[in-house]
């Protein structure tokens, strides 16, 4: 991604997301994100999009052979999870008067940590 400015993402490490949309979807599930990726707009989360991955025999797994690992979705595919309404939610980025940057929950108006 070629871009001038670097893109400003509601989502971090760390946070609880749900799946809205692929063959994971499950809008009651959170889960956590386990890496951003700001260059590709997509993000790991963990339990979604696993893929198998065919590995040689190395020093770390003398066998090889086929694993199962988890592979990154689309930032777009994500909605971060709001634990007071129970629900996914629009994120709204405000400064508070510290000038320190705030997540809050547009439903339940929760700021998000």
């Amino acid at each position: 991604m070629k871009t001038r400015f670097k893109p400003k993402f509601s989502i971090k490490k760390g946070d609880s997301v749900v799946v809205i949309t692929g063959d994971d979807k499950d809008l009651t599930k959170p889960r956590k994100v386990l890496q951003v990726i700001t260059e590709k707009n997509r993000v790991l989360v963990e339990g979604v999009n696993f893929v198998t991955k065919h590995t040689k025999p190395s020093a770390q797994n003398t066998k090889g052979g086929i694993m199962k690992v988890e592979a990154p979705v689309a930032i777009s595919n994500v909605m971060l999870w709001d634990p007071k309404s129970r629900s996914h939610s629009k994120i709204s980025r405000a400064r508070n008067e510290d000038g320190k940057l705030l997540r809050t929950s547009k439903k339940s108006g929760e700021v998000i940590k």
